[in-house]
């Protein structure tokens, strides 16, 4: 009964609130629920503003300092929509400065498979992906392909050390980056999914040589705006990377089993526990580069799996011991 009533979704919970936000002289109009976070407020503000959310203070009548935590759900807040809420904060124009300013995520915590299920099977959750789907636009830069399969890649430590400092970009690169994508787009089409802010996706991949590399295309990007904030019974509330947004948005070409996810933060796999692979996490350049060939593997995997009907079953934690011949025999025997 504990576990049923966790998950349910009360009325006051799911209420719409209307709420007036001035900034920088204007009055501009955000829709959010009683279990959305401060956090998706400001990514709410920041889609009618373009100030990050996390360049933002939010001065709101009678509630002290309960804004400048982003974990705290707003229906924990006596939020009203009769008063007006200012927001004080800077639009990046032209510097990109935001992954520099933000910190390492060392607590990564690894999720039991019941602790998982639980997650994506919250009501409450379910309902806040499904308001993404309908709020996010997912914009295409090259059309998907029928028949091939869907590689969703995160930039930070798995495809760039955005920590270490280096003249040339191209220096903390990882190694084998440009052979790994021109080897997986012959299966895969391939996706890039940031924590962090469009232009830094942008800026980046276009220093890296990935948007106009002729050996293969990038079909999308997405960045902090598409996650979603999901409560957890024993971690609390946190960020994660919903696949199920881009299932959702193109059904006739991807879905559970055809989609795999890498990245070096195991909790962004919460709401697709199966399609996640956690990547070690590529850091200190300049030390490990010659010794890094992660990507060269990865590869390999990617087209040991390739033409298997359903990825989903896979525990793609154990990938690097994958044997294909075996798992086909154990499987369709």
């Amino acid at each position: 009964m504990a576990a049923e009533s966790s998950s349910a979704v009360s009325p006051m919970t799911v209420e719409e609130l209307t709420l007036a936000v001035k900034w920088s002289g204007k009055e501009h109009t955000v829709r959010v629920c009683g279990d959305d976070t401060v956090g998706e407020l400001k990514r709410r503000i920041c889609e009618v503003t373009n100030v990050l959310p996390k360049r933002q203070k939010l001065l709101y009548p009678k509630v002290g300092a309960k804004l400048a935590d982003d974990s705290l759900l707003l229906s924990q807040i006596p939020l009203k929509s009769s008063f007006k809420m200012t927001m004080i904060g800077t639009v990046e124009d032209d510097i990109i400065v935001d992954q520099v300013e933000s910190p390492d995520i060392i607590d990564d915590f690894e999720i039991e498979q019941d602790e998982a299920v639980d997650i994506k099977d919250k009501e409450i959750n379910k309902e806040k992906l499904r308001r993404r789907i309908a709020q996010h636009k997912i914009v295409l830069r090259n059309p998907c392909r029928e028949g091939k399969k869907l590689l969703v890649l995160d930039i930070d430590y798995t495809l760039f050390d955005h920590r270490s400092t280096a003249e040339n970009p191209l220096e903390l690169m990882r190694p084998y980056l440009h052979e790994f994508l021109s080897a997986a787009y012959a299966a895969y089409d391939i996706m890039i999914w940031s924590a962090t802010s469009m232009k830094w996706v942008e800026v980046k991949m276009k220093q890296l040589g990935v948007l106009d590399n002729p050996n293969y295309k990038i079909t999308a990007m997405l960045d902090h705006m598409a996650m979603i904030t999901v409560q957890s019974d024993h971690y609390g509330v946190f960020d994660c990377k919903p696949l199920g947004l881009i299932w959702a948005h193109f059904p006739e070409f991807y879905s559970p089993k055809n989609t795999i996810m890498f990245d070096d933060l195991r909790r962004n796999f919460v709401m697709n526990p199966q399609n996640g692979l956690p990547i070690k996490p590529f850091r200190k350049a300049h030390a490990n580069r010659s010794s890094d060939d992660e990507l060269m593997k990865l590869t390999q995997y990617l087209f040991a799996i390739s033409d298997l009907d359903d990825l989903s079953v896979l525990d793609h934690k154990k990938w690097e011991s994958f044997d294909g011949v075996s798992f086909k025999k154990h499987r369709y025997s």
